[in-house]
């Protein structure tokens, strides 16, 4: 029996390499042992050969190389023997994949899934304490423990999301570090080398408490989405049985309440909406938000509009609190929501690629939208984009104008029409306005241009570049107004 000996339990470039040649020498599946450096288990075989450069090439599926890549992550000890499995059966049914109900398939498919299930975990329930870094420099330290080894996939992530935070995450499996300018990788640490509770836990908590809606409450559904393996790490997880036990209770005393809004008849439309404007506005009045971080707690309680009521969660802006640049779409989408970080789903993709052409830093700016909250509508289960309404973006605006006061970009570029309305006040024609500098009253100057979604509704793959191409030259004139 041959032995491979891989670098780490995430080494897929090894993997990949010793999968080609052990293949492309006709050496089987059940002839082989996987292992991991330093584990003991070449004591059982010889060392596999190594590749060589006369080797004859052969190609597989890209769908095979992104299942693995994930596949590779979980923690199961079979992984390896199963995707060299799947790639020596590739060599006779090329279609192999497709064929969903193969166990093999299933299981690998099933593999990338849990991995991708982990790292959204990771996202939604990784929780920074503040601690005094080297030099007392202000720093946040998290202690996770993920279900699969995604921590090294998900560094990228947090360092966009945190890009000025000095903050390190510790797993049992490895630690990264971001000091704003570059990630690095260490070996796992222990529980007892996470930072205990800091003073801002308490905020957090009571914050919590004040969203709880018992009449909304599914338990399993929540337990599903908040699986108990992540409460020991979440602040607010101690909260969660007294509220759950006393949920049927606020709920019978919200129903015994009397209605908040008169129903009388002899009330006109003109007067019920002028006294639902006073209580909208009346929070706000007189405030002027300082940090970007009070505007995300009050985006979180926000009612100026019914968009709260269907949507997760609202979804305030991210960047540096300084940035050149703002961006500015129309709403979160589906993805959004669900994670509370504005464009991370494809518009969010098309958007990064084209920064990226126009050779502008994606964490040199400051993404938002007009509308905070998504506004949907259903369709079986799918959540289906909606248009805000103008009432609906000129109440969100409140938030907007706080945002570009703190930012306080030299350039504000409203990606659509509904982000245009709200930038400037009044609708401009996208295509006519294009790579125009418009002046704004906070001495910004604005830019539109077309949404990300816009382009990836486009059918016609000519047309499709065509319009890509002229959305990198639109950021690319914004990035130079702002240089």
């Amino acid at each position: 029996m041959l032995t491979v000996r891989l670098a780490s339990e995430t080494d897929f470039p090894g993997w990949r390499q010793a999968a080609r040649a052990l293949r492309a020498q006709h050496i089987a599946p059940e002839e082989m042992l996987w292992t991991v450096d330093g584990s003991g288990a070449g004591l059982f075989g010889e060392a596999a050969p190594l590749p060589t450069e006369n080797e004859p090439a052969f190609t597989v599926p890209r769908d095979f190389l992104d299942v693995a890549e994930m596949a590779i992550l979980h923690r199961s000890d079979e992984r390896f023997a199963l995707l060299y499995r799947l790639l020596w059966r590739l060599a006779g049914e090329p279609h192999l994949l497709q064929v969903h109900t193969d166990p093999d398939v299933q299981k690998a498919r099933g593999f990338a899934k849990a991995v991708g299930l982990a790292a959204h975990k990771m996202k939604a329930f990784v929780r920074f304490r503040l601690t005094a870094g080297p030099n007392g420099v202000e720093t946040y330290v998290a202690w996770f423990e993920p279900a699969h080894r995604v921590t090294e996939m998900i560094a990228p992530f947090f360092a966009r999301r945190f890009a000025t935070m000095n903050f390190s995450i510790l797993t049992p499996d490895v630690c990264v570090h971001w000091d704003t300018q570059s990630l690095a990788v260490l070996p796992g640490a222990d529980p007892a080398d996470a930072p205990r509770e800091d003073t801002l836990e308490d905020y957090w908590r009571t914050y919590y408490a004040s969203i709880f809606n018992p009449a909304r409450l599914k338990v399993a559904a929540m337990q599903k989405e908040m699986p108990k393996r992540y409460w020991r790490n979440l602040p607010e997880a101690r909260l969660i049985p007294d509220l759950i036990a006393c949920a049927e209770g606020r709920t019978s005393t919200m129903v015994r309440e009397a209605p908040s809004t008169p129903s009388s008849p002899l009330l006109s439309s003109r007067v019920v909406r002028a006294a639902q404007q006073a209580s909208r506005d009346a929070p706000y009045d007189g405030q002027a938000l300082t940090t970007l971080e009070e505007i995300h707690a009050g985006v979180q309680m926000c009612r100026r509009c019914d968009l709260y009521r269907d949507a997760t969660q609202g979804v305030s802006g991210e960047g540096p609190a300084r940035a050149r640049m703002m961006l500015v779409g129309e709403q979160p989408g589906d993805q959004e929501d669900l994670a509370g970080h504005p464009f991370v789903g494809p518009a969010g993709r098309m958007l990064d690629k084209a920064l990226a052409a126009a050779g502008v830093p994606r964490e040199q700016t400051f993404v938002t939208n007009a509308v905070k909250h998504f506004k949907h509508e259903l369709r079986g289960k799918k959540r289906i984009h909606k248009t805000p309404a103008a009432g609906e973006v000129a109440a969100c605006r409140w938030w907007l104008e706080n945002e570009r006061r703190i930012v306080q970009p030299r350039v504000i570029v409203s990606l659509g029409a509904t982000a245009a309305l709200s930038v400037f006040g009044k609708p401009l024609a996208i295509g006519k306005m294009r790579r125009h500098a418009l002046q704004l009253p906070d001495q910004a100057q604005g830019v539109v241009t077309y949404h990300p979604s816009y382009l990836l509704r486009l059918p016609d793959a000519d047309a499709k570049a065509k319009a890509y191409a002229l959305f990198v030259e639109d950021l690319k004139f914004a990035w130079s107004l702002a240089a």
